[in-house]
Order: C-alpha cells, then sequence, then structure tokens
C-alpha cells in the first residue's frame, strides 16, 4: 500500500496533468475527440491524412490531416469489446452484437421479416463432467448428499453436504483436485470449435434421416443458420449458446420446406449432439482423449411477440449482446491477457482450479504431439482459442456492415460519387493519468444521458437497445 507521502506524489502528478491539460490551447478541440469517442479508456492515436475528390472530375472536395490537431494526433475508439477494459467500447459493442442476433431472428438489416416464421430454438449445448465440483443448489439442497463416508483413492470425501450459493468460492471447485481431469478438460476446450462443427454436420445427416433423404439431398431443400456465444461456467468448463434457424437452400430469402418444423429441429439437435464423438492424436504422454458434449442440453423455441411459449426474440439478442461484454476476468475463469511463463501463472489472482488449468495448458504446451494446439499460448483461456461470438455466413449481417452504416449515419461514411485517398500511422494509445480522468467522467455522463433517455421512451411506452 502506499504511504501519505506517494499517494500526496501520485495526486499531485494527476493535478498537474489535469493543469497542463486544460491550460492547452487545443483542449477545446482535444475535448471534442474524447466526447467522439464515447470516453473510450484506451483510445488509439493516429497521425496522417484524408483526401476526398469527386470521382469524375477530380476536384477535392475536402481534405483532412491531424497536423491541425492537440498533439498532431486524432484519437479514435478501442473498440474492446470487454467491459473490464472499456466499458464505453463494450457498451457499443453489445449493442451491435444485439442488433446483429435479433435481426437474424425478426429481421431487419437485409434480412426478411418472415424469419420469424421460421422453426427456431435457443440451444445451449454444455461440456461433460471432467470431475465431481461443488455446486450451486436451490431449496436448501446440498451439494453432494451421501449417505455413506466414501473417500476417493487420494483420501477425500465424494460427497458434501454444504449448501453452496453463487458468492461461495467453494462453488465450482472439484471435490478432489488430484481425480479430475484436468488434460481432458484442457483438451475439450482446444477441440470446441471441432466439436461445433461435428454437431452442425450431425444435424444435416439426422434431418435427412427424418427426411428420408440424402445429405446432398437435404442440402438442396434447407440450410441451417446459426449464432453462437461462448461463455464459462462455474467450473471453467465453456459451454455454448446458439440461436439455430431453418431457412431454404438459398438462405434467409428463402423458406424451408414444410416438413423442417421447430418440434422436429428440437428432436434432432438431442440426437446430433448426443451423437459426436471426437478422438484426440496420440499422445505418448496423454494417450487418446474421447471427446463429446455433455449430457445436459437445453432447446427452446423462440416466439418472436408477447403471447405463445417460448423465449421472446429480444430478450434472447438482449442476453446474447450483454454476454459479449465479458471478459475470462469477469467470471473468474482465466485471464483477458496472455501469460508467458509459469510465473504469472502462479502470481495471477485466480481461484486454485483455474490455476491448475493454466499450468495443464503450459504443461501440455510444451508436448511436440500437442504444437498445433498452442495451449501455451491460450493458457490465459484455459485452452479455449475461439471467438466469443461467431455465425454462419448468412445468419445476418456483420460487424463491418453495422459499423459501416452507423459510420454513414453520423457522416463519417463515404459519398457516392467520391474517392478517398487515406494515409494514416499508427502513433500510441491510452490516456496520461489526468486525461484518463476527464474520459472517465465524459463515459459516465453519456451513460447517465442514455438511461435518462431509455426512461423517458419507457414512461412513454417506446423501446430503446
Amino acid at each position: 500500500m502506499l504511504d501519505r507521502a506517494a499517494r500526496l506524489r501520485q495526486l499531485s502528478e494527476v493535478d498537474q496533468d489535469l493543469i497542463r491539460l486544460v491550460q492547452d490551447p487545443g483542449f477545446g478541440r482535444w475535448l471534442e475527440q474524447i466526447t467522439a469517442t464515447g470516453g473510450c479508456a484506451h483510445p488509439i492515436h493516429l497521425t496522417g491524412s484524408t483526401t476526398t475528390r469527386d470521382a469524375a472530375t477530380g476536384e477535392v472536395l475536402h481534405h483532412y490531416d491531424t497536423r491541425n490537431e492537440p498533439g498532431e494526433r486524432l484519437l479514435i475508439r478501442c473498440r474492446n469489446r470487454r467491459a473490464t477494459v472499456c466499458a464505453p467500447c463494450s457498451r457499443l459493442h453489445a449493442g451491435d452484437t444485439f442488433h446483429l442476433v435479433r435481426a437474424g431472428l425478426v429481421g431487419g438489416k437485409t434480412v426478411p421479416a418472415d424469419v420469424r416464421e421460421r422453426p427456431r430454438l435457443f440451444l445451449t449445448l454444455t461440456a461433460p463432467s471432467f470431475g465431481p465440483v461443488h455446486r450451486v443448489t436451490t431449496d436448501s439442497a446440498r451439494c453432494r448428499p451421501r449417505r455413506d463416508a466414501q473417500l476417493c483413492e487420494h483420501g477425500r470425501s465424494l460427497g458434501c453436504p454444504a449448501i453452496h450459493d453463487v458468492s461461495d468460492p467453494r462453488t465450482g471447485q472439484p471435490l478432489c483436485p488430484d481425480c479430475y481431469d484436468y488434460p481432458g478438460h484442457v483438451l475439450w476446450h482446444a477441440h470446441a470449435g471441432r466439436l461445433w462443427k461435428a454437431f452442425t454436420d450431425n444435424l444435416y445427416n439426422h434431418l435427412a434421416a427424418r427426411a428420408g433423404r440424402t445429405r446432398t439431398g437435404l442440402r438442396h431443400s434447407l440450410r441451417i443458420s446459426y449464432a453462437k456465444v461462448a461463455e464459462y461456467q462455474k467450473r471453467a468448463a465453456v459451454h455454448v449458446h446458439a440461436v439455430v434457424r431453418l431457412d431454404g437452400a438459398h438462405g434467409p430469402d428463402d423458406p424451408p420446406p414444410a416438413w423442417a418444423t421447430a418440434d422436429l429441429l428440437r428432436t434432432v439437435v438431442r440426437t446430433a449432439a448426443a451423437a459426436v464423438r471426437l478422438t484426440t492424436p496420440y499422445s505418448a504422454a496423454l494417450g487418446e482423449h474421447q471427446l463429446r458434449w455433455g449430457s445436459e442440453l437445453d432447446a427452446r423455441p423462440l416466439r418472436a411477440f408477447g403471447g405463445g411459449e417460448g423465449l421472446a426474440d429480444d430478450a434472447v439478442a438482449a442476453y446474447v449482446g450483454k454476454y459479449v461484454t465479458k471478459g475470462a476476468t469477469d467470471t473468474g475463469a482465466g485471464l483477458d491477457h496472455r501469460v508467458t511463463s509459469p510465473a504469472d501463472i502462479t502470481a495471477a489472482p485466480l481461484p486454485a482450479h483455474v490455476r491448475a488449468l493454466m499450468r495443464t495448458c503450459w504443461r501440455l504446451g510444451g508436448l511436440a504431439e500437442l504444437e498445433p494446439l498452442r495451449l501455451r499460448a491460450w493458457a490465459h483461456t484455459l485452452g479455449y482459442r475461439g471467438h466469443i461470438l461467431t455465425k454462419s455466413r448468412v445468419y445476418s449481417t456483420t460487424y463491418a456492415a453495422l459499423r459501416a452504416a452507423r459510420a454513414q449515419h453520423t457522416g463519417e461514411g463515404g459519398t457516392p460519387g467520391t474517392v478517398t485517398v487515406a494515409h494514416w500511422r499508427y502513433v500510441g494509445s491510452g490516456h496520461s493519468a489526468g486525461a484518463a480522468l476527464i474520459a472517465a467522467g465524459i463515459a459516465d455522463d453519456l451513460a447517465q444521458n442514455r438511461e435518462l433517455a431509455a426512461e423517458e421512451l419507457d414512461r412513454r411506452g417506446g423501446d430503446v437497445v
């Protein structure tokens, strides 16, 4: 902990930086840049210029150069999705994700509105058990009650009479760390992408069998579209939430065959997941591991409007949008930055179970036969190397299209009939101590204004994202 003199010196440095910023002749323009980034916590600093010309005549319509900016640089958003890294940018990313997922459910953003009539499910696939862990229970039920006092081979009890809630630090921790299959857990994470691919392949196979068609014949009449997000459970194992939709062969503009119903899809996702089996390459140290999905699978139908059974489309889109802003640090299931040595793992403020998984990644990453998995590079995410959100090609719009539309709406996009030549160079990132305080204040003000606007819209019966 800093002593009083050090704290005073630190405060003095911040105050001096604030005074320097405010007294700078370019402070007003600098403040405009910070506001334009939404108070981004780690803005990117660029230097360069853009020139826009009329495509037909070559006339210069607009020229911008950072030589006239404070510090001769332009600040832009970092666009980090993690709320713990940059709350303003994560909020923007959550909004984009909401619209991306929602468009695939109810239409919009070039997706036809009749997709809401398609067979659709909100699906949750889990990892299998790698060993018993302490779990949250309801109705005052005990964690793992046993009538006997049976012990594992390491002398630890196989039961737990305690009642855990989500705040209990034992939740998700193994009953016996020595019995827990840490290599299996890590290898499952490393192959999660292949497991999802095997699942979607099986969906086509099982749908074809139900329809009495070949897989090739089915592809000529039906397409599976999806958007999925990965989430860490308390036991530090990834599970997958996915919106799955059945289209015709040409995508959202093409309705599926009449026999392709939500009930059929709900049945087939279970058989398709249960049939997935992958075998890891042989390792002299580990042998082979059989990988599969867990037995806990949830498949719920979706509804577009107020009545009927199933989950509301907007609620699902909002859930996915909110989750993508979480990093590994938020869930306690890893770190948001890479580790470079075992010492980094030891020093990280993590639960013992998560630290053991990271150490397993580091150890297995040193095996030549597992080198293609790059486990050391992904030790901070416990071997999981997939994107937080992925989608099939024609599920809906893209992040790039949403950002381009926003730029066009705010006047930052290109104008038809013009040609823009840009020359930019990265020169830094982040804020000084005083600038960080000002940016945080701007971000707080913008967030408060948004909350007030949302309350007003809600009072009037409107809607806000």
